[in-house]
């Protein structure tokens, strides 16, 4: 019988489907463990080889878990909300709520290919309202909550109403705007319920504020700093400018400190919690206030080097610095304008990428010293980011090189006291007096003394203090988009109130368009039914707004880490419509023990989402602070590209591989010339352009289908190729596994040709899960058939007792795949299979005390051909419900030692005697062998030299 493995993966999956085989439950006398993938958006291009690899990787420690007795919970929803859908919605006018149901059930089908053990009855999506709901709630507790120092918790907020009722909040520590009001009890009793109002959203957790953001008019939205590359939108293309709105926003900054301080709790990957440390930025240091010369603002600098204070010869703002505009000199407006403008078109990230670039223009304005005040001419510079720190520097040229190339490239002035010291701390005892010459109270001192004294002096004149400082900026939680969570919002005297919480989810309306209001309005601007009622508690038409009962409704969305900041515990009972999750399943399932992904969430989703948990730990909701314990960041598959070559200024002439390298590479005279001719270019300058093209058109020899590129698009339907013996060889390079590189193989069609068991296997097999490896289709063929092989092996199966042999096979394979799956080196585990069935077939082992257990390690890995060689075992539930074989030492423990028998130094025959055998007895039987008197024909040896346990040479 061959092996069908279309028909029995089919069956196997239909199987899984109908009984519900990985349905978890929330109540089980089972230890629980929770295996979570990272939430994928479901793009129309569906996958392609290079995602299941996390996937494959949680299912098969799922599966192995539960054979250990495990409660299982391993589900998988959808991150449907996003730009994308958006933005083909806008191009095809077709709704994305359509668009992201095709696409979601084209994921579905594929990931039920390949045979994934998901507990399906958990699914959710963000962008269904029963899911959204809770997110609209969460964001509803964040508003209603403050974060006080003392306690270091978020409390509620009608805790400090009170305390404003009682004693106003000169002594509330809190995190808060840098701007909040000192104000007593009987000032806060004076203030209009407005005022009030406003006072509190300088203390909520998510807030108003205006903020710099990414925006791309071509969008028509805000874009977070990883949707921008290189000034441009990485959807489309569009340019972004720095522009400031009024945004919702996260105060995550008051958990900067927990968040850094939880990392050192969780098992996940160094270099991903190095990021998150880099990204939160903690520094110690001083704030010190600049005051502008005759004005009465002062410019706030945070400074790790308070020391260094006499050092200042200059200032730098950030060009969007709210001051900028108020100091700049009329003689400086229109150059300070024009750099201002073409600042706000690079994005944050390129800046601060860019290390070389020295550009910068000169206010006209001047700060005075703190204590030798001594004018400090003010500049601002595109280095300085209006997000990081206060948007300002004090830029001291001998202790920083950025400063020193700064002050050099405009000739500003460097004092002659610094020139060749070193500032570094380790020095600062010993140059001290030297470099602070003119401050008689810091002569002498150590850096630490130094430092000290210096916020002292500053705290004494009110200009300055000692603190900690942190690089995270609170986040944008806005996004001028349809395709995302409503924010559950409406307004009242321009300030923002919350929908109660029973008459959520606050569900997306319908509008014509997609695109922002003529007015400029977000998407939502367009809808014509979007006011809330307070007295129906509905969503009722816009033209019904009174301002008396009828209210505006937020006209934003929120971003797509929204909803999935809290996905993972929205699993543990993801159809409670009466709860985010009862206490019962939060109970048992508490956080999730294994959650694989990618590093490129390390600053985004994975930040973010920590933050949410300790939110909801704080108010009693999550009963962990940290939501996952262990994180596994798989590496990449990658993909060999295409690539033509066109001759730069001619759109539709193309040379082969080989030309275009020996013009490049050798500047070859024939080659040149043979170019020359088929572009007919008798002078001047020839460049080639690499462009992709789909790897479907190319044979394994590296030859272009033409006739086929033609087809595919239909730029290249008029192209002109120089051939190389009548074929285009086209150019190959190893690169990200993507759809815009044309590079992807499908997985659909790898299942159909060899099977998902053998796609799971090969993946695993192409190396180790965290390190990225090169896709080769070829390659998969070894697998399938070693899958064939064991197949073969299941043929004839009897009840005879296995052979030491059989044995020795198995708990070898036992023993090497239990570890490699707890070490998570599953690469390592195909190879011992591929060992063990070599040996078992060898041995012509068909003992069901083998082929069982055999079958079960094996099930994780290929579960389609596992369910069936169980079944054929004799077995009618699922093998997923089989206990996972115990390895048993014994049965690796040698009894025997196969010696080699050598006459006078030369290996002659081999032979097998027990290991607790003695030299005299070892020596006897050699001797007693017929094959030692065939070699001796009647001669008495000389000597026989025995070493037990490795050899027996008879001499003589």
């Amino acid at each position: 019988m061959n092996y069908n493995f279309r028909e029995i993966e089919a069956k196997w999956q239909k199987y899984w489907a109908d009984n519900q085989t990985f349905k978890a439950h929330n109540e089980s006398d089972k230890p629980k463990y929770y295996v979570l993938d990272m939430f994928p958006y479901p793009s129309g291009a569906g996958l392609h080889v290079g995602h299941p690899l996390g996937y494959i990787a949680s299912d098969i420690y799922a599966r192995y878990k539960r054979h250990k007795g495990f409660n299982v919970l391993h589900p998988m929803g959808y991150d449907s909300f996003g730009l994308p859908a958006e933005q083909y919605a806008i191009q095809t006018g077709q709704h994305p709520a359509i668009t992201t149901e095709v696409n979601i059930k084209r994921y579905r089908e594929q990931m039920d290919q390949l045979g994934f053990s998901f507990d399906w009855s958990r699914e959710v999506r963000t962008s269904d309202p029963k899911y959204y709901k809770w997110t609209q709630w969460v964001f509803i507790q964040l508003f209603n909550s403050w974060y006080d120092k003392k306690t270091d918790k978020a409390e509620d907020i009608t805790d400090l109403i009170s305390i404003f009722e009682k004693e106003g909040n000169t002594n509330v520590e809190a995190l808060c705007d840098d701007d909040t009001p000192a104000f007593t009890a009987e000032k806060w009793a004076s203030f209009s319920d407005k005022t009030k109002q406003e006072v509190l959203l300088k203390y909520r957790l998510t807030y108003l504020a205006d903020a710099e953001v990414n925006w791309c008019p071509a969008l028509g939205t805000v874009l977070a700093n990883d949707e921008v590359v290189n000034g441009v939108s990485e959807r489309g293309g569009h340019p972004v400018i720095r522009k400031k709105m009024t945004q919702w926003m996260m105060r995550i900054t008051a958990y900067a400190q927990r968040l850094l301080d939880g990392l050192d709790t969780i098992d996940w990957p160094q270099p991903l919690k190095d990021s998150q440390t880099n990204w939160i930025g903690r520094s110690e240091g001083a704030h010190v206030e600049f005051k502008v010369q005759n004005s009465n603002d002062t410019i706030p600098v945070f400074t790790t080097r308070p020391d260094t204070i006499f050092g200042v010869s200059f200032m730098t703002l950030a060009p969007e610095h709210e001051l900028v505009a108020k100091i700049t000199t009329p003689g400086q407006k229109e150059v300070v304008d024009a750099y201002v403008e073409a600042t706000a078109k690079r994005s944050e990230r390129d800046r601060m990428a860019d290390v070389k670039t020295i550009s910068g223009v000169f206010t006209g304005g001047f700060a005075e010293h703190p204590f030798t005040k001594e004018p400090i001419p003010i500049w601002i510079g595109d280095y300085v980011l209006a997000s990081y720190g206060t948007g300002a520097v004090m830029a001291v040229p001998c202790g920083d090189q950025r400063d020193y190339d700064f002050a050099k490239h405009f000739n500003i002035p460097i004092p002659n006291i610094f020139d060749g010291v070193d500032i570094s701390e380790e020095a600062f005892a010993d140059k001290a007096t030297t470099i602070i010459g003119n401050s008689d109270f810091l002569n002498g001192l150590s850096y630490k003394e130094a430092t000290k004294k210096i916020i002292e002096e500053l705290e004494k004149i009110g200009q300055g203090e000692g603190k900690i400082n942190y690089r995270l900026r609170d986040a944008v939680f806005s996004r001028q988009r349809y395709w995302g969570e409503p924010f559950p919002v409406y307004y009242v005297d321009g300030m923002p109130q919350m929908i109660a919480d029973e008459h959520l989810p606050l569900e997306l309306p319908e509008v014509e368009k997609y695109l922002p209001t003529e007015t400029g309005e977000p998407p939502l601007g367009n809808a014509t039914v979007w006011a809330w009622n307070t007295e129906t508690n509905a969503v009722v038409e816009n033209e019904k707004i009174d301002h008396t009962s009828v209210f505006p409704l937020e006209l934003n969305t929120m971003p797509g880490w929204a909803g999935s900041s809290q996905y993972f515990n929205r699993y543990m009972d993801s159809q409670n419509s009466e709860a985010i999750y009862s206490q019962e399943a939060i109970d048992y399932w508490q956080d999730v023990d294994l959650y694989i992904g990618g590093s490129e969430h390390a600053t985004g989703h994975l930040l973010y989402s920590r933050f949410w948990q300790k939110f909801l730990f704080d108010m009693g909701i999550a009963p962990k602070k940290e939501f996952a314990k262990k994180l596994i960041n798989q590496g990449m598959i990658t993909g060999t590209s295409a690539l033509i070559y066109r001759v730069l200024g001619f759109k539709d002439k193309f040379v082969s591989k080989t030309f275009r390298n020996k013009f490049v590479h050798e500047m070859d005279e024939e080659v040149v010339r043979k170019i020359r001719n088929f572009v007919q270019l008798e002078q001047g300058t020839l460049a080639f352009q690499e462009l992709h093209v789909d790897v479907s058109l190319v044979n394994p020899s590296n030859e272009l289908d033409i006739e086929g590129l033609r087809k595919w698009q239909p730029e290249y339907e008029k192209a002109d190729f120089l051939l190389e013996d009548g074929k285009y060889i086209v150019g190959r390079e190893i690169e990200k596994m993507s759809k815009r590189w044309f590079n992807v193989v499908n997985p659909d069609a790898i299942c159909e040709e060899y099977g998902a068991d053998s796609l799971r296997l090969y993946e695993m097999f192409l190396g180790p899960l965290e390190q990225s490896k090169p896709w080769n289709t070829a390659g998969i063929s070894g697998v399938y058939s070693f899958l064939k092989k064991l197949w073969k092996l299941y043929t004839s199966i009897d009840d005879s007792e296995p052979t030491a042999d059989n044995l020795k096979a198995l708990h070898k394979t036992i023993k090497k795949v239990e570890e490699d799956i707890e070490n998570f080196s599953f690469n390592t585990s195909v190879s011992t299979f591929m060992i063990c069935v070599n040996e078992l077939t060898a041995q012509k082992c068909s003992s069901n005390a083998i082929l069982e257990p055999l079958a079960i390690v094996i099930s994780p890995y290929a579960p389609h051909i596992a369910e069936e060689l169980w079944e054929k075992l004799g077995h009618s539930e699922s093998i997923s419900e089989a206990s996972f074989p115990k390895f048993e030492e014994k049965y690796l423990v040698e009894s025997s030692k196969e010696y080699p028998i050598s006459f006078n130094g030369k290996m002659r025959f081999k032979l097998e005697l027990p290991l607790d055998m003695d030299k005299n007895d070892i020596e006897a039987a050699v001797m007693a062998h017929e094959k030692t008197q065939a070699q001796l024909k009647g001669r008495t040896p000389k000597k026989v030299i025995v070493v037990p346990g490795k050899i027996v040479n008879i001499v003589g």
